[in-house]
């Protein structure tokens, strides 16, 4: 009989001893440095958030329903697709089966999470999962990699517009068409994302997904497009915007080294990212912000993570990344100045069309 309970301490299997780089500090310094009950999820905590999200949204449909106001649905309309976002990132913790210790629980929250905003949660934890393993490796990773130089020069003019002009809605895209120079869906079992042992699981997800869609539908056809619109759509749109370019943040910035070959290693690629603050907005969407302990342990809870951060920072010292500049700051920077890294070299860094790239 499957047990279903979680080995919080496996993610990090990966490297406890492996780490032969010539970083001054293994994987199992910074473990050991982050106080034991930060790895521990709190089941009843974990859902006092997701509850608290799913209250928040009822209230905020309540008050635009009552209001009816095209003064009151342009904020309706940031807030909520905000909330969408909290939501995401609330199913992001089920997906690191860092939510609690049972996978039933973390699994039936995860779809909770991800299906009313048509995330296939199944189908996106695998490929996450995926980018994570391989995190800051220029040929494995999974999201946010940077193109070659070569690659870019030839990158068809469409795919170019999407990529660095319409990137903040691109995650729809994504989920069914993947990223440049990889081909899969989120949505098929058969996509090479997956392997067979996940059929079943990446077709569950789906079948809710387009329930979600139907449902939708329906309810369209009760109420018409302009309820869709309304209600749905451009929230959906806000939510979509706050993924794009949190994740774009994540990892994209001009002083983030990638990796090729032999030269990558998981604590390498995972310390390849960087903190940012979103002020008021830290809280509201469960200290995403706080990435590098995140992709270090991702079993780490999101209320943990502020504690772990500030634990492992006198062991990173100068290693550890964060962003004090306003996020709107730090997008335009990114976006100027990051769009290929030198078709050779193994370790390399992001430049702009119109720069040379760093040695």
């Amino acid at each position: 009989m499957q047990s279903n309970i979680i080995t919080l301490n496996e993610p990090q299997n990966l490297e406890l001893s492996g780490e032969t780089t010539k970083l001054p500090f293994t994987l199992q310094d910074l473990k050991a440095a982050i106080p034991a009950e930060c790895f521990q999820p709190n089941a009843t905590k974990s859902l006092f958030y997701f509850f608290r999200d799913i209250l928040i949204i009822s209230l905020l449909y309540a008050v635009a329903y009552y209001l009816d106001s095209w003064f009151f649905f342009p904020i309706f309309w940031l807030m909520q697709g905000t909330m969408f976002w909290a939501l995401f990132v609330v199913g992001h913790d089920c997906g690191h089966q860092s939510f609690s210790k049972h996978k039933w629980l973390n699994d039936l929250i995860g779809h909770l999470s991800h299906t009313p905003i048509l995330v296939p949660y199944h189908g996106w934890r695998i490929s996450h999962r995926t980018h994570h393993k391989n995190t800051g490796h220029l040929d494995n990773d999974e999201s946010w990699y940077p193109l070659n130089e070569s690659d870019y020069k030839r990158m068809p003019l469409e795919q170019k517009i999407v990529r660095y002009y319409a990137f903040l809605l691109a995650y729809p895209l994504y989920l069914f068409k993947r990223s440049p120079n990889k081909k899969g869906s989120h949505f098929l079992p058969s996509s090479p994302l997956f392997k067979p042992s996940e059929k079943w699981d990446v077709i569950t997800s789906t079948v809710l997904c387009i329930g979600m869609v139907g449902l939708l539908g329906y309810l369209t056809y009760l109420w018409g497009w302009m309820w869709l619109l309304k209600y749905y759509a451009a929230p959906y749109i806000v939510f979509v915007i706050w993924l794009d370019l949190v994740t774009f943040l994540h990892h994209t910035e001009p002083d983030i080294p990638w990796y090729r070959g032999e030269e990558w290693t998981f604590l390498k690629g995972a310390i390849s990212s960087i903190d940012r603050d979103y002020g008021l907005i830290n809280h509201i969407h469960h200290d995403i912000g706080t990435h590098v302990a995140h992709h270090i342990f991702l079993n780490i809870p999101h209320y943990n993570l502020l504690k772990a951060t500030e634990a492992i920072k006198p062991v990173m010292g100068e290693y550890f990344r964060k962003s004090e500049e306003p996020i709107w700051k730090s997008l335009w920077n990114s976006w100027a100045n990051c769009h290929f890294v030198p078709d050779t070299g193994s370790k390399v860094y992001y430049t702009s069309n119109n720069k040379l790239a760093k040695p």
